[in-house]
């Protein structure tokens, strides 16, 4: 091509994620009956009252540009929330607000990676966070949670996976794909590993923090270890608890010497964040929150029902997640065996495409999650959605085993 690319996008993979639904929706387009279990996006309305600021942040001229960081009452309210919430003192200074949590996490790694640093992603993982660091000109080191009963990062994995070049954890709870939420206990004997360890940095993804289920309940490990607070970034946003994916809010909270240089890196690629976005994200964090409830007892609903029906489907089995939107489903059984057109299933993305093509499930491959046998649903969808595409699994699956039966 007459434009060469850099030698770091032969290394960078697509957004599986995204690419999957891309498919579901090109198929949907030509006039196939599509159910997409891919996106992590719950398919609710952004409450009126966030709307409602956002024409109001239109009507009232909020229009131009705004400080890098963000508008400062917004930083202001991040920052009481965080005090609110988990007794975590943070001055505005210390937080940026951006386009999304995603360009939070990239300005972070591009503010402190060099070449050949190291970033140790726990797996199962969400699709980006390998693909940001090699993007920022890190490797990332993948500790392989797979062989744990609750697919999270354990003391003795996180020992193993640092070395000398290590700049970065990245803990993610509640998890995607998972749903797995960290508990204290769990957080304080991973944060022993990192006191013996000074030069690693703790990236907190907590974008799902407040869609957990009871009887589990979230921690913030910069509550649990205020010792480490000098080296832990905590990112956040309102794109899931409050149904604002389009406006792409996010933001980080951290040392103010990272944010300071974060701002730097915004400051010469985006600038800021959407001004309109940020008075709506204002109404979203100090606005009334009883949307948060009603969203959490309908998500509950839908993974029972789903988590109900996968575990009675020959082949398949899966873990009850205890936050986000999303189920871990084992596909192990269902390798090896034929499609209905004889043609072998020798992964999890055969059998992903296979439940796209004969069957109109869309679903994501766990491979692109560093959990190969597997495939992440999102319960995200509309009840009769799930319902569904529930109907339609058990339908492969009965017919995959009666295929090689």
């Amino acid at each position: 091509m007459p434009i060469g690319l850099a030698q770091r996008m032969l290394d960078v993979a697509p957004s599986a994620t995204k690419a999957m639904t891309a498919q579901a929706r090109a198929l949907s387009a030509g006039g196939h009956d599509i159910i997409a279990l891919t996106q992590g996006e719950p398919d609710f309305d952004t409450p009126k009252a966030i709307c409602a600021a956002g024409v109001a942040a239109i009507r009232g001229g909020h229009t131009r540009y705004t400080t890098v960081a963000g508008i400062p009452d917004l930083r202001q309210a991040i920052a009481g929330q965080l005090d609110q919430d988990h007794d975590l003192a943070y001055a505005p200074d210390q937080i940026i607000v951006g386009s999304g949590a995603k360009q939070v996490i990239v300005n972070a790694l591009l503010a402190t990676l060099d070449p050949g640093d190291e970033v140790v992603v726990p797996s199962p993982c969400w699709v980006s966070y390998p693909e940001m660091t090699k993007l920022a000109g890190g490797v990332p080191i993948i500790a392989d949670g797979m062989a744990s009963a609750t697919f999270k990062l354990t003391p003795a994995l996180l020992d193993a996976a640092i070395t000398p070049r290590t700049r970065w954890l990245i803990l993610n709870t509640p998890s995607n794909p998972t749903g797995a939420v960290y508990t204290a206990s769990e957080l304080d004997a991973l944060a022993e590993v990192l006191r013996g360890n000074d030069h690693v940095a703790v990236l907190c993804d907590e974008i799902y923090e407040q869609l957990v289920y009871s009887p589990a309940r979230f921690a913030s490990l910069a509550a649990m270890a205020p010792d480490l607070s000098d080296r832990i970034l905590i990112v956040n946003g309102v794109s899931k608890a409050h149904a604002m994916t389009g406006w792409r809010i996010g933001w980080g909270a951290g040392p103010k010497p990272l944010i300071k240089a974060m701002t730097t890196i915004q400051g010469q690629t985006t600038s800021h964040a959407s001004s309109i976005a940020q008075r709506a994200a204002l109404e979203a964090v100090v606005g009334d929150q009883a949307h948060l409830k009603a969203f959490r007892d309908t998500l509950r609903k839908r993974r029972d029902l789903i988590c109900e029906h996968l575990n009675r489907m020959p082949g398949l089995a899966c873990r009850v997640p205890d936050g986000a939107f999303y189920v871990l489903v084992s596909c192990e059984a269902m390798i090896g065996r034929k499609a209905p057109d004889g043609t072998p299933i020798g992964s999890d993305v055969d059998f992903a495409m296979l439940l796209l093509e004969r069957f109109g499930v869309a679903v994501v491959p766990g491979s692109s999650f560093r959990a190969p046998g597997h495939m992440r649903l999102s319960f995200a969808a509309s009840t009769g959605d799930v319902v569904r595409a529930c109907e339609r699994l058990q339908e492969a699956c009965d017919t995959l085993m009666a295929e090689t039966a």
